[in-house]
């Protein structure tokens, strides 16, 4: 009995580390077929060959979701190499969360140009072969701070509920061709501090991920679970998050 996985071409953007990574493994484990894509060659390359030594089905590009021919390449290296694509997971994204007094214009614009057009760039990349095809499914992901906006999130908030909004206006243009499916996770247990510019702040990021941070593998399940439904039933929003996390 096939898994709802086994034999789907995904295609799956922050791939290299963290949720992208956890849910490269756990899909090429399921028998999935996917294309990986991430800006870290080093670390995409590493992923790629230990989901291939184990026996799964991968290809991997480097790829800057901020340009649009790149994301368009990633999608066309799946349809080239396995004649379809049905998955699209638009995983990659950045946080420098900052006061905004601070006037990081540079962080705002790369949070927008990642988190937001990295993923219009997908959906133009997919659609008119989901249309071809008359089927695909959509996986943004977004993130609890999509749901509730706090102090120095502000701006990585604002382009979380725009995935959200996004999304759900794709699902109701998609009509019965594809499914849009949004993940919301909240604190993970990935290196996301890391990119957050005042040392104060991204000490607190790190010490609340050991405190009540969840495994990405977590994440990478729920992935499953909205992948593995039936073609005629779609997973809207699934939000996931450590019990311990306030």
């Amino acid at each position: 009995m096939l898994s709802g996985i086994e034999g789907k071409v995904i295609v799956l953007t922050g791939a290299s580390s963290g949720i992208g990574a956890a849910t490269a493994r756990l899909l090429a484990q399921r028998g999935a077929k996917l294309v990986l894509g991430a800006r870290g060659q080093g670390r995409l390359d590493q992923l790629n060959h230990e989901i291939t030594a184990a026996g799964g089905n991968s290809l991997c590009q480097t790829v800057d979701v901020r340009d649009a021919k790149q994301v368009a390449s990633l999608v066309d290296l799946a349809l080239t190499s396995f004649g379809r694509v049905d998955v699209l997971i638009n995983n990659a994204g950045v946080m420098p969360i900052s006061p905004l007094d601070h006037l990081k214009v540079d962080d705002w614009d790369a949070m927008v140009d990642i988190n937001l057009k990295g993923v219009l760039y997908g959906i133009a990349a997919v659609l008119p072969i989901f249309r071809r095809q008359k089927s695909g499914h959509v996986i943004n992901t977004a993130s609890t701070a999509a749901h509730k906006t706090v102090a120095v999130q502000s701006v990585y908030s604002a382009t979380k509920f725009a995935v959200r909004a996004l999304s759900e206006g794709v699902r109701q243009e998609a009509g019965k061709d594809f499914r849009v499916t949004i993940i919301s996770p909240g604190m993970t247990q990935t290196a996301f501090a890391s990119h957050i510019p005042d040392m104060a702040l991204r000490d607190s990021a790190t010490q609340a991920g050991k405190d009540f941070g969840m495994s990405p593998d977590a994440v990478a399940r729920a992935m499953a679970f909205a992948i593995e439904q039936p073609d005629d039933v779609d997973v809207g929003e699934i939000i996931i998050r450590s019990t311990a996390q306030p």
